[in-house]
Protein backbone atom coordinates (compact mmCIF):
# COMPACT_ATOMS: atom_id res chain seq x y z
CA UNK A 1 0.00 0.00 0.00
CA UNK A 2 2.92 2.30 -0.21
CA UNK A 3 2.94 3.31 -3.47
CA UNK A 4 -0.62 4.32 -3.07
CA UNK A 5 0.19 6.28 -0.37
CA UNK A 6 3.14 7.85 -2.30
CA UNK A 7 1.05 8.43 -5.34
CA UNK A 8 -2.21 10.06 -3.12
CA UNK A 9 0.98 12.32 -1.15
CA UNK A 10 2.34 13.61 -4.66
CA UNK A 11 -1.30 15.25 -5.60
CA UNK A 12 -1.72 16.58 -2.04
CA UNK A 13 -0.10 19.88 -3.56
CA UNK A 14 -2.44 20.60 -6.20
CA UNK A 15 -5.27 19.89 -3.11
CA UNK A 16 -3.97 22.72 -0.60
CA UNK A 17 -5.58 26.41 -0.39
CA UNK A 18 -3.24 27.20 -3.71
CA UNK A 19 -3.53 24.32 -5.30
CA UNK A 20 -5.63 24.12 -8.88
CA UNK A 21 -7.54 21.49 -7.12
CA UNK A 22 -8.09 23.25 -3.95
CA UNK A 23 -12.21 23.06 -4.09
CA UNK A 24 -12.09 18.97 -4.46
CA UNK A 25 -9.99 19.06 -0.88
CA UNK A 26 -13.23 17.62 0.95
CA UNK A 27 -12.92 15.10 -1.76
CA UNK A 28 -9.46 13.99 -1.69
CA UNK A 29 -9.52 13.71 2.10
CA UNK A 30 -12.58 11.96 2.15
CA UNK A 31 -11.04 9.18 -0.40
CA UNK A 32 -7.91 9.61 1.72
CA UNK A 33 -9.73 8.81 5.29
CA UNK A 34 -11.07 5.42 3.63
CA UNK A 35 -7.92 4.18 2.52
CA UNK A 36 -5.23 4.87 4.63
CA UNK A 37 -7.10 5.58 7.98
CA UNK A 38 -8.38 3.33 10.57
CA UNK A 39 -11.22 4.14 12.50
CA UNK A 40 -9.26 4.84 15.91
CA UNK A 41 -5.66 6.28 15.89
CA UNK A 42 -3.57 5.33 18.73
CA UNK A 43 -2.09 8.42 20.74
CA UNK A 44 1.06 6.54 21.93
CA UNK A 45 3.72 4.50 20.10
CA UNK A 46 3.57 1.58 19.15
CA UNK A 47 1.93 3.07 16.31
CA UNK A 48 0.52 0.80 13.47
CA UNK A 49 2.10 1.92 10.01
CA UNK A 50 0.15 0.50 7.27
CA UNK A 51 -3.26 -1.17 8.80
CA UNK A 52 -5.38 -3.32 6.16
CA UNK A 53 -8.83 -3.07 8.46
CA UNK A 54 -12.17 -4.36 7.19
CA UNK A 55 -13.16 -0.80 6.21
CA UNK A 56 -10.31 -0.52 3.79
CA UNK A 57 -10.74 -4.09 2.69
CA UNK A 58 -14.05 -3.68 1.83
CA UNK A 59 -13.48 0.23 0.44
CA UNK A 60 -10.69 -1.12 -1.77
CA UNK A 61 -12.75 -4.23 -3.34
CA UNK A 62 -15.09 -1.95 -4.09
CA UNK A 63 -12.93 0.12 -5.87
CA UNK A 64 -11.40 -2.47 -7.81
CA UNK A 65 -14.93 -3.64 -9.16
CA UNK A 66 -16.38 -0.51 -10.66
CA UNK A 67 -15.37 -1.10 -14.13
CA UNK A 68 -17.04 -4.04 -14.13
CA UNK A 69 -19.96 -2.17 -12.36
CA UNK A 70 -20.09 0.98 -14.74
CA UNK A 71 -19.45 -2.22 -17.56
CA UNK A 72 -22.63 -4.13 -16.55
CA UNK A 73 -25.05 -0.60 -16.40
CA UNK A 74 -23.79 0.56 -19.70
CA UNK A 75 -24.26 -3.40 -20.87
CA UNK A 76 -27.43 -4.44 -19.83
CA UNK A 77 -28.96 -0.85 -18.72
CA UNK A 78 -30.26 1.08 -15.45
CA UNK A 79 -31.90 -2.35 -14.20
CA UNK A 80 -28.83 -2.94 -12.35
CA UNK A 81 -28.90 -0.51 -9.75
CA UNK A 82 -32.36 -1.73 -9.05
CA UNK A 83 -31.09 -5.27 -8.83
CA UNK A 84 -27.70 -3.91 -6.09
CA UNK A 85 -30.32 -1.35 -4.37
CA UNK A 86 -32.38 -4.94 -3.70
CA UNK A 87 -29.59 -6.59 -2.43
CA UNK A 88 -28.40 -3.88 0.00
CA UNK A 89 -31.80 -3.24 1.21
CA UNK A 90 -32.61 -6.95 1.96
CA UNK A 91 -29.18 -7.90 2.82
CA UNK A 92 -28.53 -4.98 4.83
CA UNK A 93 -32.13 -5.80 6.78
CA UNK A 94 -30.63 -8.67 7.71
CA UNK A 95 -27.28 -8.08 9.23
CA UNK A 96 -28.98 -4.89 11.21
CA UNK A 97 -31.71 -7.84 12.77
CA UNK A 98 -28.56 -9.85 13.73
CA UNK A 99 -26.54 -7.10 15.46
CA UNK A 100 -29.47 -6.35 17.23
CA UNK A 101 -30.10 -9.60 18.30
CA UNK A 102 -26.37 -9.97 19.19
CA UNK A 103 -25.81 -6.22 20.51
CA UNK A 104 -22.82 -5.78 18.19
CA UNK A 105 -21.46 -2.87 15.75
CA UNK A 106 -22.77 -3.47 12.11
CA UNK A 107 -19.85 -5.12 10.04
CA UNK A 108 -18.68 -3.26 6.75
CA UNK A 109 -18.36 -6.83 5.27
CA UNK A 110 -21.66 -6.94 3.81
CA UNK A 111 -20.66 -3.95 1.81
CA UNK A 112 -19.25 -6.20 -0.53
CA UNK A 113 -21.33 -9.04 -0.43
CA UNK A 114 -24.37 -7.03 -1.16
CA UNK A 115 -22.61 -5.85 -4.58
CA UNK A 116 -20.96 -9.25 -5.49
CA UNK A 117 -24.41 -11.17 -5.41
CA UNK A 118 -26.35 -8.70 -7.88
CA UNK A 119 -22.77 -9.03 -10.08
CA UNK A 120 -22.97 -13.04 -10.68
CA UNK A 121 -26.54 -13.39 -11.47
CA UNK A 122 -28.10 -13.42 -15.50
CA UNK A 123 -28.91 -9.52 -15.96
CA UNK A 124 -32.92 -10.76 -16.21
CA UNK A 125 -33.36 -11.66 -12.87
CA UNK A 126 -36.54 -11.05 -11.73
CA UNK A 127 -35.69 -8.71 -8.37
CA UNK A 128 -37.75 -10.75 -5.89
CA UNK A 129 -35.30 -13.51 -7.04
CA UNK A 130 -32.41 -11.33 -6.26
CA UNK A 131 -34.38 -10.83 -2.76
CA UNK A 132 -34.50 -14.17 -1.76
CA UNK A 133 -30.91 -15.24 -3.02
CA UNK A 134 -29.25 -12.01 -1.04
CA UNK A 135 -31.29 -13.28 2.37
CA UNK A 136 -30.35 -16.70 1.94
CA UNK A 137 -26.74 -16.10 1.43
CA UNK A 138 -26.81 -13.44 4.05
CA UNK A 139 -28.64 -15.65 6.83
CA UNK A 140 -27.54 -19.34 6.10
CA UNK A 141 -24.03 -18.16 4.29
CA UNK A 142 -22.80 -15.80 6.90
CA UNK A 143 -24.77 -15.09 10.07
CA UNK A 144 -25.74 -18.64 11.52
CA UNK A 145 -22.21 -18.73 11.76
CA UNK A 146 -21.69 -16.19 13.95
CA UNK A 147 -21.00 -13.45 11.05
CA UNK A 148 -18.41 -11.84 9.43
CA UNK A 149 -15.02 -13.90 9.63
CA UNK A 150 -17.13 -17.29 10.95
CA UNK A 151 -18.37 -17.88 8.18
CA UNK A 152 -17.23 -20.99 6.04
CA UNK A 153 -18.54 -20.59 2.41
CA UNK A 154 -18.80 -17.79 0.56
CA UNK A 155 -22.10 -15.94 1.48
CA UNK A 156 -22.56 -14.59 -2.17
CA UNK A 157 -22.03 -17.86 -3.86
CA UNK A 158 -24.52 -19.34 -1.07
CA UNK A 159 -27.26 -17.44 -1.77
CA UNK A 160 -26.63 -18.06 -5.76
CA UNK A 161 -26.66 -21.93 -5.64
CA UNK A 162 -29.47 -21.38 -3.90
CA UNK A 163 -31.86 -19.82 -6.41
CA UNK A 164 -29.78 -21.98 -9.32
CA UNK A 165 -31.09 -25.08 -7.44
CA UNK A 166 -34.53 -23.36 -6.62
CA UNK A 167 -35.12 -21.69 -9.59
CA UNK A 168 -33.28 -23.16 -12.79
CA UNK A 169 -36.18 -22.26 -15.31
CA UNK A 170 -35.45 -18.46 -14.16
CA UNK A 171 -32.22 -18.37 -13.98
CA UNK A 172 -31.68 -20.23 -17.30
CA UNK A 173 -33.82 -17.75 -19.13
CA UNK A 174 -32.70 -14.94 -17.61
CA UNK A 175 -29.61 -14.14 -20.23
CA UNK A 176 -30.10 -11.11 -22.46
CA UNK A 177 -27.22 -9.59 -24.84
CA UNK A 178 -25.54 -6.62 -23.93
CA UNK A 179 -26.80 -3.65 -25.70
CA UNK A 180 -30.32 -4.70 -26.61
CA UNK A 181 -32.10 -2.28 -23.62
CA UNK A 182 -30.70 0.85 -25.65
CA UNK A 183 -31.12 -0.86 -29.17
CA UNK A 184 -27.42 -1.58 -29.92
CA UNK A 185 -28.28 -5.14 -31.22
CA UNK A 186 -31.88 -6.66 -31.81
CA UNK A 187 -32.08 -9.96 -30.43
CA UNK A 188 -32.27 -11.36 -27.22
CA UNK A 189 -29.78 -14.39 -26.48
CA UNK A 190 -30.93 -17.48 -24.38
CA UNK A 191 -27.12 -19.05 -24.61
CA UNK A 192 -24.09 -18.12 -22.92
CA UNK A 193 -20.69 -18.80 -24.50
CA UNK A 194 -20.68 -21.55 -22.01
CA UNK A 195 -23.66 -23.37 -23.44
CA UNK A 196 -23.09 -23.00 -27.06
CA UNK A 197 -19.78 -24.74 -26.56
CA UNK A 198 -21.30 -27.59 -24.21
CA UNK A 199 -24.22 -28.05 -26.68
CA UNK A 200 -22.83 -26.92 -29.95
CA UNK A 201 -19.29 -27.01 -29.68
CA UNK A 202 -19.04 -23.57 -31.07
CA UNK A 203 -15.64 -21.26 -28.90
CA UNK A 204 -16.23 -17.71 -28.44
CA UNK A 205 -14.19 -15.63 -30.00
CA UNK A 206 -11.21 -14.59 -27.00
CA UNK A 207 -11.62 -10.67 -27.90
CA UNK A 208 -15.18 -11.07 -28.08
CA UNK A 209 -15.25 -12.44 -24.82
CA UNK A 210 -12.70 -10.15 -23.38
CA UNK A 211 -14.88 -7.11 -24.66
CA UNK A 212 -18.30 -8.16 -23.23
CA UNK A 213 -19.77 -8.73 -26.91
CA UNK A 214 -21.38 -12.14 -25.87
CA UNK A 215 -23.82 -12.54 -23.15
CA UNK A 216 -23.59 -13.79 -19.76
CA UNK A 217 -23.78 -12.43 -15.65
CA UNK A 218 -24.18 -9.26 -14.86
CA UNK A 219 -20.42 -8.79 -13.71
CA UNK A 220 -18.08 -11.57 -15.81
CA UNK A 221 -19.03 -9.83 -19.34
CA UNK A 222 -16.55 -7.60 -18.98
CA UNK A 223 -13.62 -9.42 -18.93
CA UNK A 224 -11.08 -6.86 -19.15
CA UNK A 225 -12.15 -4.81 -16.76
CA UNK A 226 -12.01 -8.03 -14.32
CA UNK A 227 -8.76 -8.41 -14.76
CA UNK A 228 -7.83 -4.81 -14.43
CA UNK A 229 -9.89 -4.84 -10.85
CA UNK A 230 -8.07 -8.55 -10.22
CA UNK A 231 -4.07 -6.83 -10.43
CA UNK A 232 -5.13 -3.82 -8.48
CA UNK A 233 -6.49 -5.96 -5.42
CA UNK A 234 -2.96 -7.95 -6.05
CA UNK A 235 -1.03 -4.98 -6.37
CA UNK A 236 -2.61 -3.31 -2.98
CA UNK A 237 -2.72 -7.14 -1.08
CA UNK A 238 -6.12 -6.95 -0.62
CA UNK A 239 -5.81 -10.24 -2.15
CA UNK A 240 -3.31 -12.85 -2.68
CA UNK A 241 -1.96 -13.65 -6.03
CA UNK A 242 -1.39 -16.87 -4.97
CA UNK A 243 -5.56 -17.98 -5.12
CA UNK A 244 -6.21 -16.67 -8.70
CA UNK A 245 -2.68 -17.23 -9.92
CA UNK A 246 -2.69 -21.07 -9.28
CA UNK A 247 -6.85 -20.75 -9.32
CA UNK A 248 -6.16 -19.70 -13.43
CA UNK A 249 -3.18 -21.69 -14.28
CA UNK A 250 -4.65 -24.80 -13.39
CA UNK A 251 -7.80 -23.97 -15.44
CA UNK A 252 -5.39 -23.49 -18.88
CA UNK A 253 -3.82 -26.51 -17.94
CA UNK A 254 -6.27 -28.76 -17.10
CA UNK A 255 -8.39 -27.34 -19.89
CA UNK A 256 -5.83 -27.75 -22.01
CA UNK A 257 -5.32 -31.62 -21.26
CA UNK A 258 -9.07 -32.28 -21.79
CA UNK A 259 -8.72 -30.56 -25.30
CA UNK A 260 -5.40 -32.49 -26.20
CA UNK A 261 -7.33 -36.33 -24.77
CA UNK A 262 -10.26 -35.10 -27.36
CA UNK A 263 -12.33 -34.35 -23.88
CA UNK A 264 -13.37 -31.26 -25.50
CA UNK A 265 -16.62 -30.90 -27.65
CA UNK A 266 -16.22 -31.34 -31.08
CA UNK A 267 -17.99 -27.88 -33.25
CA UNK A 268 -19.39 -28.50 -36.66
CA UNK A 269 -16.21 -28.17 -38.93
CA UNK A 270 -13.30 -29.57 -37.43
CA UNK A 271 -11.76 -30.42 -34.20
CA UNK A 272 -11.25 -28.11 -31.06
CA UNK A 273 -7.06 -27.27 -30.57
CA UNK A 274 -6.14 -28.13 -27.05
CA UNK A 275 -4.62 -24.20 -26.71
CA UNK A 276 -7.63 -22.73 -27.99
CA UNK A 277 -10.04 -25.04 -25.91
CA UNK A 278 -8.04 -24.05 -22.93
CA UNK A 279 -7.93 -20.04 -23.66
CA UNK A 280 -11.68 -20.78 -24.10
CA UNK A 281 -12.25 -21.98 -20.75
CA UNK A 282 -9.99 -19.29 -19.36
CA UNK A 283 -11.92 -16.46 -20.44
CA UNK A 284 -15.00 -17.90 -20.50
CA UNK A 285 -18.23 -18.07 -18.19
CA UNK A 286 -17.54 -16.57 -15.19
CA UNK A 287 -14.10 -18.35 -14.00
CA UNK A 288 -11.95 -14.99 -13.81
CA UNK A 289 -14.77 -13.20 -11.61
CA UNK A 290 -14.36 -15.82 -9.52
CA UNK A 291 -10.60 -16.05 -9.32
CA UNK A 292 -10.00 -12.47 -9.05
CA UNK A 293 -13.45 -11.34 -6.96
CA UNK A 294 -14.28 -14.85 -5.14
CA UNK A 295 -12.11 -17.44 -4.56
CA UNK A 296 -9.52 -14.96 -2.68
CA UNK A 297 -11.84 -14.21 0.26
CA UNK A 298 -9.71 -13.80 2.97
CA UNK A 299 -12.05 -15.70 5.32
CA UNK A 300 -12.95 -18.35 3.40
CA UNK A 301 -10.03 -19.73 1.51
CA UNK A 302 -6.94 -20.88 3.31
CA UNK A 303 -4.65 -18.42 5.33
CA UNK A 304 -1.31 -21.13 4.73
CA UNK A 305 0.93 -20.27 1.89
CA UNK A 306 1.19 -23.83 0.75
CA UNK A 307 -3.13 -23.83 1.07
CA UNK A 308 -3.32 -20.87 -1.07
CA UNK A 309 -1.78 -22.67 -3.98
CA UNK A 310 -4.06 -26.05 -3.00
CA UNK A 311 -7.23 -24.24 -3.01
CA UNK A 312 -6.26 -22.75 -6.06
CA UNK A 313 -5.71 -25.67 -8.16
CA UNK A 314 -8.63 -27.83 -6.67
CA UNK A 315 -10.80 -24.97 -8.00
CA UNK A 316 -9.41 -24.84 -10.92
CA UNK A 317 -9.46 -28.65 -11.21
CA UNK A 318 -13.23 -28.72 -10.24
CA UNK A 319 -14.14 -26.20 -12.31
CA UNK A 320 -12.78 -27.94 -15.56
CA UNK A 321 -13.90 -31.64 -14.71
CA UNK A 322 -17.83 -29.71 -13.34
CA UNK A 323 -17.47 -28.42 -16.91
CA UNK A 324 -16.54 -30.90 -19.09
CA UNK A 325 -18.06 -33.93 -17.30
CA UNK A 326 -21.22 -32.65 -15.77
CA UNK A 327 -24.59 -31.52 -16.94
CA UNK A 328 -24.07 -28.09 -16.03
CA UNK A 329 -22.22 -25.79 -18.18
CA UNK A 330 -20.49 -23.80 -15.42
CA UNK A 331 -18.87 -25.01 -12.60
CA UNK A 332 -17.26 -22.06 -10.83
CA UNK A 333 -19.06 -21.87 -8.47
CA UNK A 334 -19.67 -25.27 -7.30
CA UNK A 335 -15.72 -25.86 -7.37
CA UNK A 336 -15.31 -22.25 -4.79
CA UNK A 337 -17.95 -23.92 -1.97
CA UNK A 338 -16.46 -26.78 -2.18
CA UNK A 339 -12.67 -25.98 -1.32
CA UNK A 340 -14.38 -23.59 0.92
CA UNK A 341 -15.44 -26.18 2.47
CA UNK A 342 -12.05 -27.99 2.57
CA UNK A 343 -10.02 -25.03 3.87
CA UNK A 344 -10.06 -25.86 7.37
CA UNK A 345 -8.70 -29.60 6.50
CA UNK A 346 -5.83 -27.90 4.47
CA UNK A 347 -4.46 -25.71 6.92
CA UNK A 348 -5.28 -28.09 9.60
CA UNK A 349 -2.97 -31.06 7.46
CA UNK A 350 -0.42 -27.96 6.64
CA UNK A 351 0.08 -26.66 9.97
CA UNK A 352 0.55 -30.12 11.20
CA UNK A 353 3.16 -31.30 9.10
CA UNK A 354 4.93 -27.90 9.69
CA UNK A 355 4.92 -27.81 13.10
CA UNK A 356 5.35 -31.56 14.53
CA UNK A 357 4.30 -31.82 18.77
CA UNK A 358 7.23 -31.99 20.53
CA UNK A 359 6.18 -35.77 21.75
CA UNK A 360 6.83 -37.03 18.01
CA UNK A 361 10.03 -34.90 17.85
CA UNK A 362 11.33 -36.64 20.73
CA UNK A 363 10.34 -39.98 19.56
Amino acid sequence: MKWLSDLFDSFRPQFEKRGNLAFLKPLYEAIEFIFFYPPARTATAPHVRDPLDIKRYMSIVIVALLPSICASIWFFGPRILLMILVSYAVGGLVEVIFACIRKTEIHEGFFVTGILFPLILPPATPLWVVAVGIFVGVFFGKEVFGGTGHNIFNPALVGRLFITISFPTILTSGWTAPGAWRGAVDAVSSATPMALAKTQGVLTPATDLLMGIPSGSVGETFRLGIIVGGIFLMLTRVSNWRVPVSYLASVFIFAFLAGLFGWAPSPAEGSVAPFSFALFHLLGGSVLFGAMFMSCDPVTSPYTVPGKFIFGIGCGLLTVLIRVFSGYVEGVMFSIVIMNSFTPLIDHVIISMRYKSVETLEN
